[in-house]
């Protein structure tokens, strides 16, 4: 029985909710998981882990994220009857290219760990790498079965092995962690020990993709899933060989332009792995500079949950704009490229002033002390382009412009590392900082003059920049006043958490009123919000904010 377009329809978006929770429960778990991190490890180790970790997931995107998602398009390409056998020979041959990387790449990171390490300037990293290594051995196949399961429309298999996956890393990275620090370990077994977590949860992960798949290959075989690609008796071996190398050039060229745009974020990350360490050579021995290291790392958590907000309210702008595009409709596009920037300018913004406001108490509250605020609220500031530059790049790809926003964070990569060599020698860890704010400034800059001249907007200063800063002063004001009078409080982890969590609750309610109060959006604006801007507006509204 065929299903209807409504119907289809209405099993993607189910499908894209619920893979978009998958991805937010994994993500937060990963942010999170690092302040355990830090409070048990130390700084040093915290170091070691956010050096060799970006490298890790370079590879890993490398391997997996364009092969996944080209698994998916091919087998849902072949969805009509008779074609079974040419899906099961598309997760054949992409699972085992994809293990050949992965295999390729364990080996690199176990053999080659010393190398890497004097390339990065530091032995110590040598037992993390060896720690990352078995996971590229379990990821690939975890993948190209989640593609399969996704072309099938089966999206619970690859949410639930993700957040298994997710859950078992943190547990396992935590476990170890407290069972090595009491037998003495020293920083850099113990990062090992916190990396081998990955490999932990990628055998998990894999084990639920396999339970799946051992589940569907046993029960009654109804439609094309648990299917073996049975061969044609009158095909030759020739041309076996031929139809799959078609086959296989034909995913390469799909994949890797998927893998190559995934790469721009880990980039300016990996920027970090190989200058930081050789630039702070010169502020101290080996561990004292993964300490610094550590420390620099200390905002990028907090940074990382506004933008991995602002990345999943994003996606609500890839359909929404692919739609109007194909209707033609040029006006309806410029109103929700206004809306989007402006929304997410406003979040962004206010998330890098509360942060930067709070730095010192967030600090002492999530690690202990206050050591490297200064650097944290200039860390803080790289949250409003990063929230741009996750809003920018959705509606980009949803106008068609796939390849422009990996362009643009590759050019901030090479800024950051030009930033870098000038400004760390001189600032040390600050100076890195600095150079992630400009090199995120930048990235935003070039997505948004792409868009407002795609879009064909000339925003007015006013709404811009003027009426945002008198909400972001306003915000300052309440935030600062509080501060001062919890000046008397208790010093420790107890009042540092009390000013914090007052002061994000303040400078919200303080901005999102002045906002308001200011007509910075509209209730038109609101309600083009795609899918949440109705509610929203109808919440607003009960609560007498809106007219």
């Amino acid at each position: 029985m065929m299903e209807t377009k409504d119907s289809l329809s209405s099993k993607l978006l189910r499908g894209a909710a619920v893979l978009s929770a998958a991805a937010l429960i994994t993500k937060l778990l990963g942010m999170l998981q690092k302040i355990p991190l830090q409070n048990i490890g130390g700084d040093g180790v915290f170091g070691i882990y956010n050096t060799v970790y970006p490298f890790y997931t370079l590879l890993i995107t490398l391997t997996t994220s364009g092969f996944q998602a080209a698994i998916a398009k091919f087998v849902a390409e072949r969805q009509t009857p008779g074609l079974e056998r040419e899906q099961g020979e598309v997760l054949r041959l992409a699972a085992v290219m994809m293990t050949g990387m992965g295999i390729a790449f364990a080996l690199l990171l176990y053999f080659g760990a010393p190398i890497l390490s004097q390339w990065i300037g530091s032995r110590l990293l040598i037992p993390a790498f060896r720690g990352a290594a078995p996971a590229l051995l379990l990821v690939p196949v975890a993948a190209a079965l989640r593609g399969y399961y996704q072309g099938h429309q089966k999206v619970t298999p690859t949410a639930v092995s993700q957040v298994v996956e997710q859950a078992v890393r943190v547990t396992v990275m935590i476990v170890l962690l407290v069972v090595l620090s009491r037998l003495g370990a020293g920083e850099p077994e113990l990062a090992g020990g916190a990396l081998i977590g990955s490999s932990a949860g990628a055998a998990a992960g894999l084990a639920v993709m396999l339970w799946y798949w051992r589940r569907a290959s046993t029960r009654p075989r109804t439609g094309h899933e648990g299917k073996r690609a049975a061969l044609p008796a009158n095909e030759s071996r020739a041309k076996q060989w031929g139809r799959r190398r078609k086959l296989l050039s034909a995913l390469l060229r799909d994949a890797l332009p998927i893998s190559l745009a995934a790469l721009g974020v880990p980039l300016i990350s990996l920027v970090d792995t190989f200058t930081l360490p050789r630039l702070l050579s010169a502020h101290g021995e080996e561990l004292r500079i993964m300490a610094q290291v550590g420390i620099y790392n200390r905002g990028i958590p907090l940074v990382q949950l506004v933008t991995m907000l602002a990345t999943s309210l994003s996606v609500l702008f890839i359909p929404a704009m692919a739609e109007l595009q194909m209707k033609g409709d040029a006006g309806a596009i410029r109103r929700q490229v206004q809306v989007a920037l402006r929304w997410f300018w406003l979040i962004g913004l206010a998330a890098s002033l509360g942060l930067a406001l709070l730095a010192t108490p967030i600090n002492v509250m999530l690690y202990e002390d206050a050591a490297g605020s200064a650097t944290l609220a200039w860390v803080a500031w790289t949250a409003a382009p990063g929230a741009l530059v996750a809003v920018t790049s959705a509606l980009l790809q949803g106008l068609g412009h796939v390849r422009a926003p990996a362009l643009h964070l590759l050019a901030a990569a090479l800024l950051k590392t030009a930033l870098n060599a000038v400004l760390v020698p001189q600032l040390g860890i600050t100076g890195a900082a600095i150079a992630g704010v400009a090199a995120y400034g930048a990235a935003a800059a070039l997505n948004t003059a792409l868009l407002l001249r795609r879009a064909q907007l000339r925003p007015r200063l006013r709404d811009a920049l003027l009426r945002p800063a008198a909400a972001a002063l306003a915000m300052a004001a309440a935030v600062l006043a509080l501060r001062l009078a919890a000046a008397e409080l208790h010093a420790g982890r107890g009042g540092a958490a009390a000013v914090s969590l007052l002061g994000v609750l303040l400078g919200a309610a303080v901005f999102a009123a002045a906002v308001l109060r200011t007509r910075l959006l509209s209730a038109a604006e609101l309600s083009a919000l795609p899918r949440v801007g109705p509610k929203l507006l109808a919440l607003l509204r009960k609560l007498r904010l809106l007219p």
